[in-house]
């Protein structure tokens, strides 16, 4: 379920640690490893993957025998940092890969391989820029400065398509309007129940699936926890689907916008802050929309840093084409188009719905599960700091074209990027990231982001060739 034991002793902060503390550390690696083997040995594992998430979002991991998980664990598993998406040099050494024990989960499609979730360590000292250690840092700041935790709930959205990533796998969801369609969502029932139980006997809640708004997307829906949690669970969910659809000859695709004329697939975040001390939710109070003012600096924070936030949330070429599309072929895009909030309003950039909490709608499925966070707590704790005030509620339908609410709430609201570069440049010119994560954090993501526009840019288009071949 949700409970987690206390940290590990390889989960500190950055600092060089003492000899002292290096003998110290190892002594624990030692003790924490024989748990993995003692737990790998209970369920009749034959593996353990020790895996983690890179810079842009992808799943690296290594396959290490139960025999040898006490000497891995204790010392880390060991990559080419180069080789991943993050900022390292050939010349670097062994990044290493230490394993959080409370993170261990036996794969439900294959029963002989547990999975569990790494902190990047490199000569000594955690990885700045690793994803996971980011997110670690923002929560703690959050418990130690302002007594908070905060608690996040992710609507996972994605689609099956066949084999060749070209068309949407089930011939017969066309349907004009698909939303909750019950053949669409049946005709995909193995998929949908096999994710369902799985995450049933990991205890992490579901409580509901359905067919989303686009041909060929669907939507499985857990219980909220801590951000950690929560975080560890949509990097292991997308891999669950990736799974699970590729050995029935199918793929889930969790790209933005696979299609120029469907709606693409979201990342909405639930977020709650809660009283450290007492776990009460610390939302609810007496301003607009219910929240209390802690909630509504948090939320002002989140708006005031959206454009920058956008790099994060939205981090690839194809995002973008999320957010600025014309209206798809069921009728809306469910994406925002400006920085604005409000009550129970699905086409704002931030919901308030009937329960304390904030729903930011903002990002898409390519986001990085625990960067987004880490930027949703940085901008947070900015807005709680500065004590910022939101602007005012929009009420209205922002993608009513003809409602003079709505073109006012554009025109006088901050503009979201329309592209990579545009995001990127925001979030190089806001100085609450580089302050929060570290200016050699966010130097990372921007060397490493840049560098992947430059790579599209160089690319020679068929939308090239078709306009400019006879002009």
């Amino acid at each position: 379920g949700g409970s987690r034991l206390p940290d590990p002793p390889h989960s500190g902060g950055g600092s060089k640690p003492s000899s002292e503390a290096m003998m110290l550390l190892r002594r624990g690696a030692r003790r924490w490893a024989s748990t993995l083997r003692e737990r790998g040995e209970a369920a009749g594992v034959k593996y353990f993957q020790f895996s983690f998430v890179d810079m842009f979002g992808v799943q690296r991991s290594k396959m290490v025998p139960l025999s040898r998980v006490d000497e891995v664990a204790a010392s880390g598993a060991g990559f080419a940092g180069f080789a991943c998406h993050l900022r390292m040099a050939p010349t670097d050494g062994d990044l290493l890969a230490m394993p959080d024990e409370r993170t261990v989960t036996v794969l439900p499609w294959n029963k002989e391989v547990a999975w569990v979730s790494c902190d990047l360590r490199w000569r000594g000292e955690e990885l700045d820029h690793g994803p996971r250690n980011v997110l670690r840092r923002e929560l703690a700041r959050l418990r130690e400065v302002y007594g908070l935790t905060l608690k996040t709930g992710v609507e996972c959205e994605f689609f099956i398509v066949d084999e060749s990533g070209e068309a949407v796998a089930d011939r017969f969801d066309a349907a004009e309007k698909p939303c909750y369609e019950a053949h669409g969502l049946m005709r995909r029932y193995e998929v949908v129940s096999e994710l369902v139980e799985a995450m049933e006997a990991l205890g992490w809640g579901p409580y509901q699936a359905d067919h989303e708004d686009a041909n060929g997307q669907f939507e499985i829906n857990w219980d909220y926890d801590d951000a950690l949690v929560t975080a560890d669970r949509v990097a292991f969910f997308k891999y669950a689907a990736r799974s699970v659809c590729e050995k029935r000859g199918l793929r889930a695709t969790f790209m933005p916008k696979p299609f120029a004329t469907l709606t693409g697939s979201g990342c909405h975040c639930h977020v709650s802050l809660h009283d450290a001390a007492t776990g009460a939710n610390a939302c609810r109070g007496p301003l607009a929309h219910g929240l209390s003012e802690t909630a509504t600096a948090f939320l002002a924070g989140v708006l005031d840093q959206a454009p920058a936030l956008a790099a994060v949330a939205n981090p690839t070429i194809n995002s973008y084409k999320r957010l600025f599309a014309p209206t798809t072929s069921s009728g809306a895009t469910w994406s925002p188009d400006a920085v604005c909030w409000g009550g129970n309003n699905r086409t704002l950039l931030v919901r308030v719905p009937d329960a304390p909490r904030l729903e930011l709608r903002l990002a898409d499925m390519a986001a990085n599960p625990y960067l987004f966070p880490a930027a949703i707590a940085a901008a947070g704790m900015h807005g709680i700091a500065a004590a910022l005030r939101p602007p005012e509620p929009a009420d209205c339908n922002m993608y009513d074209a003809s409602c003079p609410a709505a073109a006012e709430v554009r025109r006088t609201a901050p503009k979201l990027p329309r592209t990579l570069r545009h995001a990127l440049a925001a979030f190089d010119d806001s100085p609450v990231f580089k302050e929060a994560w570290g200016a050699s954090t966010v130097a990372a993501y921007l060397d490493l982001k840049t560098a992947h526009c430059d790579a599209f840019d160089a690319y020679l288009s068929p939308w090239e060739r078709a306009q400019y071949l006879d002009s």
